[in-house]
């Protein structure tokens, strides 16, 4: 595989991993995304809720979570209560709604700090491999395996996907904060 490709592959999960950071940011619709860091202890081992559980948003501000096996719903029911996610959990037989109050002022630019410095995590990301794979075709031509005007274009292109990497976490971290502001 050659640097660039290697270099397209770190950058890209970079990505990915934004997309999927973004996805647990709250707006003002409640989705199934927002338990995704909520753990429940099922018989005897850590596991998500998406795991155990399905879960569907029937209401804007509700989402219903309907566990697999009927037996572990208090668990479910504890596990969020000790997430202390600010939402309201109302444990019925064998299923859960998770009522999702109002986003005010203050919590929606408090979700909007967390789009940036998640987009500064992810960008931080793209340019330690843009340095990395620097490093390696450097290192490369020291040893006499590159020419130096191979090496300079591979720079040229790890610049070029830098920059193409950077916009595109910009882009996704802006529509999650217009989705955020949006009431």
């Amino acid at each position: 595989m050659s640097i660039i490709d290697q270099t397209k592959q770190k950058m890209n999960a970079a990505l990915e991993h934004l997309k999927a950071e973004l996805k647990g940011i709250r707006t003002g619709r409640a989705n199934a995304a927002m338990l995704d860091n909520v753990l429940v202890e099922v018989y005897g081992t850590q596991m998500r809720i998406k795991d155990v559980a399905s879960i569907t948003a029937p209401e804007p501000r509700q989402l219903l979570i309907t566990p697999f096996d009927p037996q572990v719903t208090s668990g479910i029911g504890k596990s969020l209560e000790k997430a202390n996610t600010g939402f309201l959990i109302v444990i019925e037989a064998n299923l859960i709604r998770v009522k999702v109050p109002a986003m005010d002022e203050s919590l929606r630019k408090e979700m909007v700090k967390q789009c940036h410095k998640k987009r500064e995590d992810c960008k931080i990301g793209i340019r330690n491999t843009r340095r990395d794979s620097n490093e390696l075709i450097r290192k490369q031509k020291a040893d006499g395996e590159m020419a130096e005007d191979l090496m300079k274009k591979l720079e040229k292109q790890i610049q070029e996907l830098t920059d193409k990497y950077c916009k595109d976490a910009d882009d996704l971290a802006e529509q999650k904060e217009k989705e955020v502001m949006h009431v």
